[in-house]
């Protein structure tokens, strides 16, 4: 076991143990979630009641086609787990998120769910956030002044020059599911992700970050020969 897909699939393994029949359940986004979601498909079909919030209009489609039952966060709030991945996720449960654009979504899921159970192979697990760049969703009136602001916001807490990117996909600016656009942010490392997240959502123009601090309950990193549980 030592291919990506074969970490990732340990993983979602592993978090099929979390899950239990009649549980209101969040179904992450991304790569890894996906293959969680394929796992978990099978004991719907043999007939566990499971209700799903899906946090991306991709997740709804491919949940949907795999014959899962969907329902919304309105309807179904207090979810009882959230099961997403990550882009990289630190030994205090802190997270970055949003590499795949839903960090909104993500974040809104998770907030209404009592546990957050994260999924991921042992290369996301760093000793400190910030080599993967930081997502920040923002409104896309008037971005390019956010963007000015969010520079100033990022030089008055001692970050020189954080490069900021506008995302693009297809030859073209990137759209959330929310209709957002993002700004990857690439710190190198964050000294202090509580300040930075604090600091990130008082710039008028943003919508959301995907810094995920204190919301994840339990963390499962998948390596060679064994998947590590990591709880709060």
């Amino acid at each position: 076991m030592t291919d990506q897909n074969a970490l990732k699939r340990a993983v979602c393994a592993k978090a099929l143990e979390y899950v239990k029949d009649g549980m209101k359940l969040g179904l992450g986004s991304g790569t890894t979630a996906e293959i969680f979601v394929e796992m978990l498909a099978p004991r719907v079909r043999a007939g566990e009641k499971l209700l799903c919030v899906p946090t991306s209009e991709r997740t709804a489609a491919h949940a949907r086609k795999l014959g899962m039952t969907l329902s919304t966060l309105d309807e179904q709030a207090p979810l009882d787990l959230t099961i997403d991945g990550a882009d990289e996720a630190d030994r205090n449960l802190d997270l970055i998120k949003g590499g795949g654009g839903m960090l909104l979504r993500e974040k809104i899921v998770a907030a209404s769910s009592r546990k957050m159970l994260v999924i991921a192979d042992e290369s996301k697990l760093v000793p400190r956030l910030g080599k993967y760049p930081l997502p920040v969703e923002v409104i896309e009136f008037g971005h390019k002044s956010t963007a000015t602001r969010l520079a100033a916001a990022f030089v008055a807490l001692g970050y020189a020059s954080v490069p900021m990117t506008l995302r693009q996909r297809d030859g073209a600016t990137f759209k959330t599911d929310s209709n957002n656009v993002i700004y990857d942010c690439a710190f190198g490392a964050i000294q202090n992700a509580p300040k930075l997240a604090t600091a990130i959502l008082a710039v008028p123009g943003v919508v959301e970050h995907g810094l995920f601090i204190g919301i994840a309950t339990t963390l499962l990193i998948a390596g060679p020969g064994e998947v590590e549980v990591i709880e709060k």
